[in-house]
C-alpha cells in the first residue's frame, strides 16, 4: 500500500493565516494535553523501536516522481504524542490515515500489538542529494517542536525546535509540542517546499510557516507567530540543542580515547549594532550553567562545529568532523535581547546538553500576538563568514606547571585565531591584543605570536579569578589600532575539572 488519504478530506484552500487563525483560537482556550500513546509504547526498548521501519518504497510522492518525497516516524519510545498530517494539493486539504502497512516489523509478536489507530510521531524529508534517483534524508521533524536538518555533506547531529519555554530555569522547562502539520506539495521538478505547523503548549500557542530550501547548505525560511496564554519567564526564540562533551578546551573523560567527542564546539553571535562577532566555547560543566550575551539589534546566531577534520575526533562510527553547524539570521529588527546559552553537565554523547537562543529584553505577554520571522541554515561551519579572524583551538591548562607558569592559581590560555582580516597580514605584523577579565579576574599576562605551523596568531593569556568567583575573560585581536578578529569570550565555572582531569 502506499499511502492512506482518508477520502472526502479535501478542503477549499489553505494557507499560513489559516494556521495563524487556529493558534489565536487555542491559546484563547484552556491548554488540554495531546492524547498520549499507550504506556507499553512508551517503554520499548531503542533496539525494539528501531525494529519498526518505515518502508521507504511507501514514501509519499515516491510514485509521481517529485525531488521531494516523505517517510513517516512511527510513535514510540520517548515519541509519545502522535501528531496529525495533512497534504496540500490541487484537490485541497486531506489528512493522512495512519496504516501499519507502511512499516516492516522484525519482530511478529510487536507487529501485532501495534494499535491500527497509533498514528505518527512526524516526518521526514528526502532529497536527491546524491542523484536523480537518489532519496537522502535531510531533514526531520520528531518529538516535540524539534527538528533536525543538515546539508548535503552533513551527518545528523544538532536540532533546532519550534520554540523553549523557561529553559534553564529552577522551575522547570515546558516542552510545547508541533500537533498538526500541514505538507504542500511540490511539482516535480521544484527545488523548495513548503511546511505549516500548529504549535501548542501550557503557556503559549503558535502557527509557523516553513519554506525548506535543501542544498549543500540546507536554509529553512521560518515564519512563526506566537500567542501566549500567559504571561512566560523566559521565551526562546529560534533555539538550538545540540551536545559537547570533551574537547580541546576540557580535559578528556578518563577511559575514552577520541581527540574530541561534541556536535558543536561553540556559540558564535553578532550583534549588528554594535559590529561585534562574538565566539563563546561550549563545555561540560559540573552544574547548569547559563550566560545571556546582551544584544541590541541581533544579525544572527548560532552553535558551530569548527573542528572539522577527521583527526579531531578519529571516530569512523561517529564522524564528528561531519556534524552540520546552525545559524539562525533574524528576517527584521527583533529589537533588544539576550542570546541566551544554557550548558547542562552530561555523563555521555547520548544526551543534548547545549541549548542556545534569543529571548525578548521585554516578557512575552497573553492577549497579544507575537511574529518573528528568520532564516535558519544548516551546514558546515561556513554557513556563516565573519570578515575577521576566527577562533580555531581554544586550549585551557593550569597556570602553575611546566608550560603554563609558575603562579599558583592561576590558569594557561591559548587562542589560535586565524582568517578574515588577519590573513592579510604577513608574519611580522604588529598584531597585538586587548583582554580583560571580568567578575574580577586578574590578567596576570598576555601577549601574541605568529604561529607558523598553522598561519595563524596565537593569543597566551594567563589569568587568575577571584576568589571562589568563576574565570571570566574576553579579547580580541588588533592591528593599527583596529579589531582584526571576533571577540573571544571564555567563562570556567568554579567547579571545573582542568586541574583534577576529567572525572
Amino acid at each position: 500500500m502506499f499511502f492512506l488519504v482518508l477520502p472526502g478530506a479535501a478542503q477549499a484552500a489553505f494557507g499560513y493565516k489559516d494556521v495563524v487563525d487556529r493558534a489565536e483560537k487555542l491559546a484563547a482556550s484552556p491548554y488540554h494535553e495531546a492524547q498520549k500513546i499507550p504506556d507499553w509504547l512508551k517503554d520499548l526498548g531503542y533496539e525494539s523501536y528501531q525494529n519498526i521501519r518505515f518502508d521507504p518504497d511507501q514514501s509519499l510522492w515516491r510514485k509521481s516522481r517529485t525531488k521531494f518525497q516523505v517517510m513517516l516516524v512511527p510513535a514510540g519510545l520517548f515519541y509519545t504524542h502522535p501528531v496529525k498530517l495533512n497534504v496540500i494539493d490541487s484537490s485541497g486539504v486531506a489528512p493522512i490515515g495512519f496504516d501499519k502497512a507502511l512499516f516492516t516489523f522484525s519482530d511478529p509478536d510487536l507487529e501485532k500489538r501495534i494499535p491500527a489507530d497509533l498514528g505518527y510521531a512526524g516526518f521526514k524529508l528526502t532529497f536527491p542529494f546524491s542523484g536523480k534517483d537518489s532519496a537522502n534524508q535531510f531533514l526531520v521533524f520528531a518529538g516535540a517542536s524539534y527538528l533536525r536538518g543538515v546539508g548535503s555533506k552533513n551527518a545528523f547531529g544538532i536540532s533546532a525546535r519550534g520554540i523553549a519555554v523557561d529553559t534553564g530555569l529552577t522551575s522547570g522547562e515546558e516542552f510545547p509540542s508541533f500537533t498538526e502539520f500541514w505538507l504542500v506539495r511540490p511539482s516535480p521538478d521544484a527545488d523548495t517546499m513548503t511546511v505549516y505547523a500548529l504549535l501548542d503548549g501550557p503557556s503559549l500557542a503558535g502557527a509557523y510557516q516553513i519554506v525548506v530550501h535543501p542544498g549543500e547548505t540546507t536554509q529553512l525560511d521560518v515564519k512563526a507567530t506566537l500567542f501566549p496564554r500567559k504571561k512566560i519567564q523566559l521565551t526562546g526564540v529560534a533555539p538550538l540543542t545540540s551536545m559537547f562533551l570533551y574537547g580541546e578546551n576540557t580535559p578528556r573523560f578518563q577511559g575514552h580515547w577520541r581527540p574530541e567527542v561534541h556536535d558543536s564546539d561553540g556559540l558564535l553571535i553578532h550583534d549588528d549594532a554594535s559590529g561585534e562577532w562574538l565566539w563563546r566555547p561550549l563545555i561540560d560543566p559540573q552544574s547548569l550553567q547559563a550566560d545571556y550575551f546582551q544584544v541590541q539589534r541581533l544579525q544572527g546566531f548560532g552553535l558551530l562545529q569548527r573542528d572539522n577534520a577527521f583527526a579531531d575526533y578519529q571516530d569512523l562510527g561517529a564522524h564528528y568532523e561531519r556534524r552540520p553547524s546552525a545559524w539562525v539570521e533574524p528576517g527584521g529588527d527583533w529589537g533588544k535581547g539576550s542570546v541566551v546559552l544554557i550548558q547542562l553537565p552530561t555523563p555521555d554523547e547520548t544526551n543534548d546538553n547545549i541549548v542556545a537562543f534569543w529571548t525578548p529584553g521585554d516578557k512575552l505577554k497573553p492577549g497579544k500576538a507575537y511574529q518573528f520571522d528568520y532564516g535558519l541554515k544548516f551546514g558546515d561551519a561556513s554557513l556563516v563568514s565573519p570578515p575577521l579572524g576566527q577562533t580555531v583551538n581554544t586550549f585551557v591548562g593550569a597556570g602553575d606547571i611546566v608550560g603554563g607558569g609558575k603562579i599558583k592559581d592561576t590558569y594557561r590560555l591559548i587562542v589560535d585565531l586565524q582568517g578574515g582580516a588577519l590573513d592579510k597580514l604577513g608574519p611580522t605584523a604588529k598584531v597585538t591584543a586587548q583582554v580583560s577579565g571580568v567578575e574580577g579576574t586578574q590578567v596576570v599576562e598576555q601577549f601574541v605570536e605568529y604561529n607558523p605551523q598553522l598561519k595563524a596568531w596565537r593569543l597566551s593569556i594567563l589569568a587568575k579569578p577571584a576568589g571562589d568567583r568563576p574565570l571570566m575573560l574576553r579579547g580580541f585581536l588588533q592591528h593599527e589600532d583596529q579589531a582584526v578578529s571576533e571577540t573571544w569570550t571564555y567563562r570556567l565555572p568554579v567547579d571545573n575539572n582542568i586541574r583534577g582531569g576529567a572525572s
